[in-house]
């Protein structure tokens, strides 16, 4: 029998095992809230009770769509109804909402590993050209400037001769490309082995490359470390996630061992379950330019540690911030926070196995603008998940991990992608707004 809600008159019962819920008259206009296991919270409004199945219905805003759904008792910790709050289901032992440890992490390596054989695995792989290699054509236009000055000549922006730009614009954004392009990078190597300072950008470059493209740790770490990686902040950053990738925590941390860390380390601390160094860096560049990007990586790194709210409050301080580096900027983090907080929000309602078949269609922020996604769903399980039109101008890798990631855990609980979070979440986001319209 549904137990509906009428203005002005509430009044039901709600058992699960030892707990007894009355709902009371209150102020129809007033917004309950819900307090779901998990430790999110979301506002709305109760619309029935069902005492018998032990669920209710909720009735909330989440961005710009107001959607409706059923919640088991036993997934909800409290709910507060005309402003008196009920405890449903007790959380374990009263403790609060865990974290994730350091060796819980998503992307834990497989093994661990200790510093010498960290040693011997990047040196053997430096050492030794990758399989593919051998079978990859060196192409490049003839007009390229193998030259590649450290400062180019000042005229314009020439992806056809301008060594780095053809790397950002044609390189990057296109798979087909990226064995070619760092076999192209290798040959310049060649070229300039007489001159220290162009060779230890390219050593650079290449890291960077096996690093952000092919995810290739042993290789990125070998050459970042050749072009003496570690003298800078950035890349000391990348080589601690090399080393935490390939199985040591310790030699992870002695990279993130400055008083001057970039806030891209704040990724790092979060998959290393260093929670609080990340929050700790997000608020220290809280009065720069910096600060919204600090903030979402600050509320990334809460949200993959399982504390949504204090997740959403570092969303929250990205929408009130006032430090940007521009105006297109401050509108762009502002809108991929919004996104991540109603994200967060469709996480305790995300069940894929009552979702009907079909394609689904969900838009996102990414680094660089909008980003299309489209979710398949086969026989209540994710199919596949394709980004569709995106803007990004680096990060390319995410864009087959993070769908794949999805696909694998069938959830949205997924770990950003090495060293593109911005990208990685704008492709979860979006697979969550895919998702809610399905089941709208």
């Amino acid at each position: 029998m549904r137990h509906l809600i009428t203005h002005g008159v509430l009044k039901a019962v709600w058992a699960v095992g030892w707990v007894c819920l009355t709902v009371l008259t209150g102020d129809a206009d007033a917004q309950d809230e819900v307090e779901f296991i998990s430790g999110s919270k979301l506002q709305g409004k109760v619309t029935a009770i069902r005492k018998n199945d032990k669920e209710f219905d909720f009735s909330a805003k989440i961005g710009e769509r107001v959607t409706t759904r059923t919640y088991p008792f036993d997934r909800v910790h409290a709910v507060t109804l005309s402003g008196k709050r009920h405890v449903l289901t007790p959380l374990p032992s009263a403790q609060p909402t865990p974290q994730k440890s350091s060796t819980e992490s998503i992307q834990t390596s497989p093994r661990t590993r200790s510093p010498a054989e960290i040693n011997r695995l990047i040196e053997q792989a430096g050492q030794t050209p990758p399989e593919w290699y051998d079978s990859v054509a060196l192409e490049y236009p003839d007009t390229l400037d193998l030259d590649w000055p450290l400062k180019p000549p000042g005229e314009g922006w020439n992806n056809q001769k301008n060594m780095g730009q053809y790397i950002w614009d044609v390189i990057n954004p296109n798979p087909h490309r990226w064995q070619s392009g760092i076999k192209l990078v290798h040959y310049c190597m060649t070229l300039h082995a007489d001159q220290p300072a162009l060779l230890e950008r390219d050593m650079r470059t290449l890291g960077t490359m096996y690093f952000q493209l092919l995810q290739d740790y042993p290789r990125a770490a070998f050459w970042l470390r050749k072009s003496a990686g570690s003298a800078t902040p950035r890349d000391r950053v990348l080589l601690g996630e090399c080393y935490w990738r390939l199985g040591n925590r310790a030699m992870a941390m002695e990279m993130l061992r400055s008083k001057q860390l970039p806030i891209q380390a704040i990724k790092l601390f979060g998959d290393l379950g260093e929670t609080q160094r990340a929050v700790q860096l997000a608020t220290a560049a809280s009065t720069t330019s910096q600060a919204a990007e600090a903030f979402l990586l600050a509320g990334d790194a809460l949200r993959q540690a399982g504390q949504p709210q204090k997740a959403i409050e570092f969303y929250q301080r990205v929408l009130s911030s006032k430090n940007h580096r521009n105006e297109d900027y401050a509108a762009r983090y502002a809108a991929r926070a919004r996104e991540s907080i109603e994200a967060v929000k469709l996480f305790d309602q995300f069940e894929v196995s009552k979702t009907p078949s079909g394609t689904y269609t969900g838009v996102s922020t990414g680094y660089n603008g909008p980003m299309t996604i489209a979710v398949e769903v086969q026989e209540g399980r994710i199919a596949s998940v394709k980004v569709t039109n995106h803007q990004e101008k680096q990060f390319y890798s995410a864009l087959e991990d993070t769908p794949r990631r999805i696909i694998d855990r069938q959830h949205l609980d997924v770990d950003a992608v090495s060293g593109a979070t911005i990208t990685s979440q704008a492709i979860v986001n979006a697979t969550a707004r895919a998702w809610a319209a399905g089941n709208e």
